[in-house]
């Protein structure tokens, strides 16, 4: 119970430090986040991720926990998409970015805490960020590109007289852009860490320790990127309030509730292991979410909202998990 207080307490004081700043310098505010985000997407945050999965035991993150992970994100994914493309009829972009909202965890932060202090482990966290960082993110980011893509395309107007804005030419840049999702600086960095701790390697100390102070910057700049996002927004504006709503209830009650039941009853656990598939899920959305919609120049509100609720309602969700399953 006080590895989830923990990490929980950490998230929300990063977070209001980024806040404070934000209202005490509204004249710098902006600088600071378009200074933090490249630095966080193209630097520190690929030094996480090469840290983490270059330390996994495969054997056991792979067999249980990764699918796990991966059905659970599918499916709640998916019912955000049908909600909102189908019955509320929202754009391609803005949908793209809710789904992931919806089902995308804060794994690399509150879950690392969460899963040494109250499963004892960091299995169930790994096998999250492997599921997420090397499938989900990929296929999402790639859907992001397309939407860019389609967006500019609509901006621009059909066709140009060089034929560049043709079907050959339109062809040629959706694929540069969907290529350069795919091999995004996060991916690249975890395929890379999964290959050191495949083949054993570790790097000389005069590398491995400037990678490693860059990867522990990312957490505390991540949060302080978010925190100063909020500053002067209100949670829960009439033009995504729907979206919110959904998303947020995805997020901290049906993603829970489906990780409990797929492990359960798909692959037979109980005990602390159903607790750290059911506690990975029940984590709030992760603020890479807002860092890819904004780096894609996709819609944000939403995203921000969610992420934000469900952080809010993560902490009694996850001490009602705690106590229902030990």
């Amino acid at each position: 119970m006080s590895g989830v207080l923990v990490g929980f307490a950490i998230v929300l004081v990063l977070v209001g430090v980024g806040f404070v700043a934000a209202w005490l310098l509204p004249g710098e505010a902006h600088a600071m986040q378009r200074g933090i985000s490249p630095l966080v997407y193209y630097i520190t945050n690929p030094a996480l991720m090469f840290l983490l999965m270059s330390n996994a035991d495969l054997g056991a993150v792979l067999r249980t926990y990764t699918p796990i992970a991966l059905v659970t994100a599918a499916a709640t994914g998916l019912l955000y998409a049908v909600v909102a493309g189908g019955l509320l009829r929202r754009p391609a972009g803005p949908v793209a970015a809710g789904a992931m909202a919806s089902s995308y965890v804060n794994a690399g932060n509150i879950g690392v805490p969460i899963a040494l202090y109250a499963v004892g482990s960091a299995v169930p966290v790994v096998s999250v960020l492997i599921a997420q960082l090397l499938v989900i993110a990929p296929l999402y980011l790639a859907v992001f590109a397309w939407c860019r893509h389609r967006a500019d395309r609509a901006a621009d107007g059909a066709g140009g007289a060089d034929g560049a804005g043709g079907p050959t030419g339109g062809a040629r840049g959706l694929g540069a852009t969907l290529g350069r999702s795919l091999a995004n600086p996060v991916t690249v960095a975890t395929a890379l860490g999964l290959l050191a701790a495949t083949v054993s390697v570790e790097l000389p100390a005069v590398l491995s320790q400037p990678v490693e102070m860059l990867g522990n910057a990312s957490v505390p700049l991540l949060l302080l990127l978010f925190g100063l996002s909020l500053r002067g927004q209100r949670p829960m504006g009439r033009e995504a309030r729907a979206e919110v709503v959904l998303g947020t209830a995805l997020k901290a009650l049906v993603m829970p509730a489906l990780a409990w039941a797929v492990g359960r009853f798909l692959f037979g656990l109980d005990g602390i292991e159903l607790l750290g598939v059911v506690l990975m899920a029940a984590l709030p959305t992760a603020q890479n979410v807002f860092l890819f919609a904004g780096h894609f120049r996709l819609a944000t509100t939403s995203v921000r909202d969610i992420t934000l609720l469900s952080m809010l309602l993560a902490l009694p969700m996850s001490l009602l998990v705690t106590l229902l399953l030990t």
